[in-house]
């Protein structure tokens, strides 16, 4: 049970939405423990230990009875899952019950993946994802995330929502998971209550107003916007959605709900329609605090589709030519039809099928990443990156060794390997057949390439 006690101000709100006796239940469910829960990622399978049960919203998510150390387990390295808050997963439910088309999403708030890597599972080999964070830090943190995931079929960007305004209609799907005053958060982080008041409640409308305002005109016609918080209260929810619906065209999405999980839905009348939202409390749901509306953009909205460019120019990037492209992937084995850039003297690959809408971004926005990094060339041999290494594409010709848990922890905190009958040169580090990284076996040393900033430290 918390010390830290609820603002007056904010009891006094959620008795207005609840009624006082069902307040009562939820003040008392904010301070019971969180429940830990995860979701799998579909292309890296693995075998769970832990006891489970599942998420009835989300295909691949599941609770956990206890929290494990993920830390010092190498599939959660891996990618193999990622430990996600089970309310949020219900976007899961919402892609797959409206068979929302595959395209080019943009999660316009991403860090630090969550959302992102769901909507990259969802898209698989037909979409290309735009994974967004204004904060510098948190961008890295979200690469890394994409990164573990490994479906090679996202860019990272670091961008303010503003610089996306050349891309109006250019979106299938928009989600934005806006910063918000987190009273969903109370149980989770009960110093997040210190931090509450109705002012502050105010500011993140003003803020979540401002990125609604470009992010409204992102989505093109007949595609989707949704729009979430981890709050509770009207003024952050229901009346953003008044707000989108006064400022751009968009029509009302109802989501099919199963009464057993006991998800409130809310109704909202706005330009003379009925819209819904989706309010997640801790006292009926298995979950943290969560509010979540989606629409969808109106037919006769703007559609902008990317033009075919001539002579591709770009300040950093460099484009290798289709028959070049055409050449590595016969090469490295590759069956999909890839386009390659260079970076760096760094070879990237994304989904030949996507470029257009790669290079039209390229021109609007700061990429932090983009595809898979594959590494750098010395005449025919590669220095294999880790993202090659993380990522689904195959790495043919390189030779694997399994690890012990014991072995693949040391690897992961970069501490030396005493690995015998290892082949010379480089070798891929494999952990219950999930790739972990490279060392690079020199004769006399083995050289291990795990990326120093994301070593173990426990």
């Amino acid at each position: 049970m918390s010390d830290i006690l609820l603002p007056k101000a904010f009891e006094s709100q959620m008795i207005d939405l609840l009624g006082s006796e069902e307040f009562s239940a939820f003040k008392k469910a904010i301070d019971e423990p969180s429940q830990t829960s995860l979701r799998l990622n579909s292309a890296k399978q693995v075998e769970l230990d832990w006891e489970k049960s599942s998420i009835p919203w989300s295909d691949q998510g599941y609770f956990l009875k206890e929290r494990p150390s993920f830390t010092l387990d190498p599939a959660f390295h891996a990618g193999a899952y990622y430990v996600q808050e089970a309310s949020s997963m219900f976007i899961d439910h919402i892609l797959k019950s409206l068979e929302i088309p595959r395209g080019i999403y943009l999660d316009l708030a991403a860090a630090p993946g969550g959302k992102s890597t769901l909507l990259s599972s969802y898209l698989g080999e037909n979409g290309l994802l735009v994974a967004n964070e204004v904060i510098q830090s948190r961008a890295q943190i979200l690469k890394e995330n994409i990164v573990k995931w490994g479906l090679g079929n996202a860019i990272v960007t670091n961008n303010d929502p503003e610089h996306f305004s050349p891309l109006e209609g250019f979106f299938d799907l928009v989600l934005v998971d806006a910063p918000c005053s987190g009273e969903g958060m109370f149980r989770k982080d009960p110093q997040a209550r210190t931090e509450w008041s109705p002012d502050h409640v105010t500011l993140c409308e003003l803020r979540q107003k401002r990125i609604m305002d470009q992010a409204g005109a992102l989505v093109k016609a007949g595609g989707y916007l949704i729009y979430s918080t981890c709050t509770f209260n009207e003024q952050e929810n229901e009346d953003m959605i008044r707000f989108l619906t006064e400022e751009f065209s968009y029509e009302p999405v109802r989501i099919p709900l199963d009464s057993d999980w006991k998800i409130r839905e809310t109704i909202v009348d706005a330009e003379g329609k009925r819209y819904f939202g989706y309010r997640f409390f801790p006292h009926l749901v298995n979950g943290e605090g969560f509010f979540i509306t989606i629409l969808q953009r109106s037919e006769d909205a703007f559609i902008q589709e990317p033009k075919r460019v001539k002579d591709f120019k770009h300040h950093y990037l460099k484009e290798i030519w289709d028959r070049d492209s055409a050449e590595m992937d016969r090469e490295l084995g590759f069956e999909e039809s890839g386009k390659y850039y260079t970076l760096n003297d760094s070879y990237f690959r994304i989904s030949k099928d996507w470029n257009l809408h790669f290079q039209k971004l390229s021109q609007h926005v700061s990429l932090k990443y983009f595809g898979v990094e594959l590494g750098k060339k010395q005449k025919q041999d590669w220095i294999p990156s880790h993202e090659w290494a993380l990522s689904l594409l195959p790495k043919n010709g390189f030779p694997r060794r399994e690890l012990s848990k014991t072995e693949a922890l040391d690897f992961l905190r970069k501490n030396e390997l005493e690995l015998t009958d290892l082949p010379i040169g480089w070798v891929l580090m494999t952990y219950q057949q999930l790739p972990l990284g490279w060392v690079k076996n020199l004769g006399n040393r083995i050289n291990n390439y795990y990326p120093k900033d994301w070593r173990i430290r426990m």
